[in-house]
């Protein structure tokens, strides 16, 4: 199989300050991108320097830099309160950062772009596991609809202008995330950070219980940010939509864009005694479960990917214990 990116290409990550753009920086340069021996470089930019909410300076940016690969993973992010204090925030800075993105690395002639979605973009109750073709077939999440909705319009550009100009745009849909530059803020982190933070906090402080919220019993998917950066590359490197080997939907078109995930699951309770061992802490955890339990499961389908070539290699056991380590060797990232 041949590969659709080259090492002497000019990969932009936009986004490369957050957990998953980092992680997909970390990953091309692993696999031998950005190469000064192969006339290749990895283009990323501060927000100071390029604000992406700026059309003109985004565009301007792109005339000037001229990279041949794009992979945007840049957005605005937060948990259930930010989405909920903030919605008109979440939906007109993300439509905003994909729009200028996304049109300015067409017009400027951009080989090949990546845009990394959300598994969040499904219905609430989609048929589990979940399949590519869920997609508007239901009601979203309302915790985070707004964030949603914002992925699926940058979804749909990408094949809008695959379809009307044979742009070669695909886009990967994650599930849960963890792991390096996760966000462990007291009210903004998500499921996954806010365990690790209360355990390892529970822990230091030799704390005799630890409260949950809700019944434990919803199940979720976990993937770490390196088997995501891992998707990232090997999609550039090897998914064409337009192959004849490309994955379908129902339908027999060629998909455009493909879950990632572990296709294993399990209970937030069987979680947080995973995340509680992993840190050292050996109290009771109780539940209160007057709190929202939340979306009864969320599992992704991820064969299409596997079909191609890929699946995850990241046990959750062992992602928890490598973040765990590291956050007792970085305590301050706790500081939040």
């Amino acid at each position: 199989m041949s590969m659709l990116i080259d090492r002497s290409d000019r990969i932009f990550v936009a986004g490369h300050r957050g957990m998953a753009g980092s992680a997909i920086v970390r990953a091309l340069v692993a696999a031998g991108y950005g190469s000064k021996e192969h006339g290749g470089s990895i283009l990323t930019v501060s927000r100071q320097e390029l604000d992406l909410l700026d059309a003109a300076a985004v565009e301007h940016w792109f005339s000037i830099n001229h990279p041949s690969v794009v992979v945007l993973a840049a957005a605005k992010v937060g948990g259930i309160y930010a989405n909920a204090t903030y919605p008109a925030d979440f939906l007109i800075q993300n439509l905003k950062i994909q729009n200028n993105v996304i049109e300015s690395a067409w017009r400027s002639g951009v080989r090949r772009l990546l845009f990394l979605g959300s598994s969040c973009i499904y219905p609430k109750f989609a048929e589990q596991p979940i399949r590519e073709e869920a997609l508007m077939t239901g009601a979203l999440e309302p915790t985070n609809e707004w964030y949603a909705v914002a992925k699926i319009a940058g979804i749909q550009l990408c094949r809008a202008l695959r379809m009307q100009h044979g742009f070669d745009a695909i886009s990967i849909m994650p599930t849960n995330l963890y792991g390096p530059g996760d966000n462990y803020h007291p009210n903004d982190s998500h499921v996954m950070a806010a365990l690790l933070r209360r355990f390892s906090q529970a822990a230091l402080q030799s704390m005799s219980v630890v409260t949950c919220w809700g019944t434990g019993s919803p199940r979720r998917e976990f993937l770490h940010v390196d088997d995501l950066a891992s998707a990232a590359v090997f999609c550039l490197e090897k998914w064409d939509p337009s192959s004849s080997a490309a994955p379908r939907d129902e339908s027999g078109l060629p998909l455009q864009f493909l879950n990632v995930g572990t296709g294993v699951d399990l209970s937030i309770r069987e979680l947080a005694e995973l995340v509680a061992e992993q840190c050292g802490y050996s109290g009771l955890i109780d539940w209160d479960s007057s709190r929202p339990d939340g979306t009864p499961r969320k599992l992704l389908d991820v064969s299409r990917l596997a079909n191609l070539g890929w699946k995850a290699s990241i046990d959750l056991p062992s992602g928890v214990r490598h973040t765990a380590d590291m956050l007792r060797d970085q305590p301050q990232l706790l500081q939040a």
